[in-house]
């Protein structure tokens, strides 16, 4: 059996919806996930879609996903683009589907001239991090990531003065 790999269409907004559920309570994040199936077709299947996400199946099965953004280097001049998602169902791991997923987009990279594939690990969670090696991944070690949200969103934007 191999992996096959395709563009998630409108009605697999719930099935992304599952997957980040799932990849939310593995990192024990769930308890932030604001998102639902309508907010992802949306954001992935509206008018003007910023985000896009690629399905794995095995045997016809979902069984995971890369969601992606394109981003840009000002050092480069050139389009990249950033994996905000990558998740395969823990009955799945082992058979090469994330590294599906990741080849798929690589190969999109290439074919679009991007300058890079780019994503955060998060520091504890040792087995992906072992698989990005792997793959030839550089871990950032000098760079930390910032986000700022919810409030100090608002009152950056002067909304909260």
């Amino acid at each position: 059996m191999t992996a096959v790999v395709r563009p998630a269409v409108a009605a697999d907004a719930a099935l992304i919806h599952d997957f980040v559920m799932e990849l939310a309570s593995y990192e024990r994040l769930a308890h932030q996930v604001r998102s639902t199936p309508e907010s992802f077709a949306r954001a992935l299947f509206g008018e003007r879609p910023r985000a896009f996400c690629d399905i794995v199946a095995w045997e016809g099965q979902a069984a995971g996903m890369a969601l992606w953004f394109y981003n840009f280097s000002t050092f480069e001049g050139r389009h990249g683009i950033y994996l905000e998602d990558l998740y395969v169902r823990p009955e799945h791991r082992g058979r090469g589907l994330g590294r599906a997923l990741l080849e798929g987009l690589a190969r999109r990279c290439l074919a679009e001239g991007l300058t890079r594939l780019q994503w955060s690990v998060l520091d504890w969670n040792e087995p992906a991090i072992g698989f990005y090696r792997g793959l030839g991944a550089e871990m950032l070690d000098d760079w930390t990531g910032c986000r700022v949200a919810d409030d100090a969103l608002a009152r950056l934007a002067g909304a909260g003065a």
